[in-house]
Formats: structure tokens, sequence, C-alpha cells
């Protein structure tokens, strides 16, 4: 029987049982940590010391942080279970239900929820039962009130917590995308159709010794175009890239959809093809299996060279027949602008629609300040915002049909401002960078 060898841990055993738990919190929270980060962190404390807390905490998170997007998890859980009384209430109002309009609300950071639930699992989350006053009666008429499914669907994903985003999963597998079907050059036979059939009516005729009795009328076949989604996944496009996937998975596996092929691609920093994993029926393994072959998930962004790829290795196969094209990012580009966009231009060129969702749109003075996306707004047909469930379905009857007046003044809107900001710094794509 071999021996293993014997843990260098520190003296006091409480302290690295508290550590074991906070590992565990993280863990719950979505930060990928397991026994060996968990041993890492242990011995290192056991090094560093536990005499100042600034140096405790730094020696954690080099151990458990390895993405600058899961830094907002771990300060908050950090502040959290080494005793901070205040920020304690705080999360606990995220979880327990309270009477609003008595006190000024505010609005849950990105993981913040997630953290009180990692730590707060188990803890009773009702809010105290207060007996009331013999002789009085209190009613309350709830008519008006927002109900929790329509609460959920304005939500944005970065402020969902791990249950709500599950129902937000549940509820995006059941909506559909049906789309218009297109006019194909092609013919058929058809008794009310408005096209005279000059063939069928000559050999009908010569059938009967060259008499004809009747014309033979036609209509255009219909055809059902590609839909191709380019999902963005780096750090700052995570969240919102896995709820896309989700409503994807759930056309791709539609019949009744319309669809002829629905095409994926995520990409960060390279360009990774999906759409044979979106065709599992299970949506957990076929994202499971997403992940496992984009090395580039929460990673860095190069769209411009990613745009460049699928041009030149994917657009010939996946955007023929009038194909549709959801371009799913927040344009935030640091390789050049001017790359970007002739790779734009050219993807628009060569589909029949391009529709952008951008999560910035959710922010009310959003502007184009951005090299980047100053560069993709002259090439996209409708712009449209991506962080909650009512902005999906808002997408969904966008490809439904062709774009309103909404997605022309929002885009009309988008480039004034841009074409203001030329004037005001200079004209060229020197004024992008």
């Amino acid at each position: 029987m071999v021996k293993l060898p014997d843990l260098d841990l520190p003296e006091n055993p409480r302290l690295t049982h508290n550590i074991t738990w906070f590992a565990r919190a993280l863990r719950n929270a979505g930060l990928p940590i397991g026994p060996g980060r968990v041993m890492d962190a242990i011995r290192a404390v056991a090094a560093a010391g536990f005499t100042d807390r600034r140096d405790f905490y730094w020696t954690l998170s080099g151990c458990f942080v390895s993405r600058p997007e899961q830094r907002a998890v771990f300060d908050q859980i950090f502040r959290l279970y080494w005793r901070d009384p205040r920020y304690l209430e705080h999360m606990m109002s995220l979880l327990t239900p309270a009477v609003r309009g008595t006190h000024e609300e505010r609005r849950a950071k990105p993981g913040e929820k997630r953290a009180a639930e990692a730590l707060l699992e188990g803890v009773a989350r009702d809010a105290p039962h207060l007996p009331e006053p013999e002789g009085e009666e209190i009613e309350i008429d709830a008519s008006r009130t927002m109900s929790s499914e329509e609460r959920l669907r304005s939500l944005d994903f970065e402020q969902m917590s791990n249950a709500e985003m599950a129902e937000a999963k549940r509820i995006l597998a059941q909506m559909s995308l049906p789309v218009r079907p297109l006019p194909s050059r092609r013919t058929m036979a058809d008794r009310h159709g408005a096209m005279a059939d000059w063939r069928a009516t000559l050999r009908a005729s010569m059938r009967r010794g060259g008499e004809m009795q009747g014309f033979a009328t036609k209509s255009r076949r219909e055809r059902w175009p590609n839909l191709v989604a380019l999902c963005d996944i780096s750090g700052s496009m995570s969240s919102y890239s896995r709820a896309v996937l989700h409503f994807l998975h759930a056309v791709s596996n539609h019949k009744g959809a319309g669809w002829a092929r629905v095409h994926a691609f995520t990409f960060g920093t390279r360009l990774t093809n999906i759409t044979r994993h979106l065709a599992r029926r299970d949506v957990d393994a076929a994202l499971a299996a997403a992940g496992a072959e984009a090395q580039d998930w929460e990673g860095g962004t190069r769209i411009g060279d990613c745009l460049h790829a699928f041009n030149r290795d994917w657009s010939r196969r996946v955007l023929g027949q009038g194909a549709v094209v959801v371009l799913i990012t927040d344009g935030l580009e640091r390789d050049d602008p001017a790359m970007l966009a002739r790779e734009c231009e050219r993807l628009h060129l060569s589909a029949r629609q391009v529709i952008w969702v951008n999560p910035l749109l959710r922010f009310d003075g959003f502007a184009p300040r951005a090299g980047g996306i100053r560069a993709m707004l002259p090439h996209v047909d409708s712009l449209r915002a991506g962080h909650n469930i009512d902005s999906i379905a808002a997408l969904a009857r966008a490809l439904a049909g062709p774009a309103g007046a909404a997605d022309a003044n929002r885009l009309g809107g988008m480039m004034r401002a841009v074409q203001a900001m030329d004037r005001g710094h200079g004209t060229g794509t020197a004024s992008w960078r």
C-alpha cells in the first residue's frame, strides 16, 4: 500500500477548515476550483502567514482567481465570508423579500446574487412573520403587480442568480423562431398559379392531337434560408453568449422553425464551428461539448481576425441562398478597426441580412465611441440588445419579419452620432483608434 506524503498544513486546524469551506463557496458561485487549488491555497497561507488581512487576501486571490471576470465574485465572497457585518446584511437583502418603495433600491452588481446563494445556502430566506394588530384587516390588490416571470424576462443576464439563470434557460428553450420562406426562381405546377406553363400546355395538347383545351399554370417554389450565428465568447460576453446559445439550440432542434439549417460559430481569439454540437438533443451535453471544443472561452477578443477566418473558410459554404447572420458581440475590438470594417463589409455583402446583437445597448447613455463599434455600424441591417429574455424575444420577432421603424431609428441615430464624432475629431480611420 502506497503511503501518501503528509500535507504541510497551518498549525491552526480551524483556519484550514475555513479555507476549505471558503473554496467550496467559490465553487458554488461558479469558479472552477478543485481539490488541487485548495491544497495550494492552504500551503500558500502556511508560507505567507496570517498576520495581515491584505496579504491574506492576495494569497487566496492568487490561488483561486485565474481570470479577470472572476474577480468580482471572489471579492464579494471574501468580504462576506471573512466577516464584514454590513456586507452580510446587504447580501441577505438580496435574497430576503422586502417591501418595495420604503427605501431606495440598488441593483445588484454582476455576481452578487451568485455569491449570496453560494454562502447563504440553506439559510432561511423568508421574511420574519409579524403578528397583525387585532381588529385590523389589510387588503392588498395585486392585480397590477409584476409576476416573477415578468420580472425575470426584464432582468439582465449578468444580474441573475443561478436559480434565475436556470429558469431563464427554461424559458429560452420554449421559444420558437419562425421565419418567412423566400421565393425561388424554380417553379412548380399549380392549378391556381399566376404564371402560364407553356411547356405543360403544349405537352397536354400533343396528347389530344394538337387540340388545346386550356392553359396550364405554375407558381414559384419557396425555400427556407439558413441561420448563421456568430457568438462572441470573450470574458465580457460569456454570460450573454451562453443564453443566446441556449436559444439557438432550441431553434436548431425545433422542427417547425422553418430554417433550412442553423450554423453556429464561436469566436474570441479564434473561430470555432460548433454546429454539430448543437444538433444534440440534450442542451447541457451540447453546450458542454461546444465549450470543450472552444478553447478560447472567456478569453480575449479579436473580432477582425475571426471574421476574416469565417469569410475565408466558411462564407461560401453557409451563406448561400439568402442566409441571415446574427452577430452577437459588444464590438470592443483591440486590433485595427479598418480591418474589422473590411471584414464586416464582406460579411454584409455575402448575407441577405446581418443582425447585430449588442448587450451594451442596455445602457441608456450608450454611444458608439469605441473604434470597433464605429467600424461595424455601417455594415449591419439591424441593431438590437441581447441582455435579457425580452430582448431575445424581440430578436426572434426581428428575424421572423423585416426590420421595423425602431431598428431603422436606432441604427440611424448611431450613424448620426458617428458622423458627429468624425466631424469633431476629423475624418478617416485614424479617428477610430
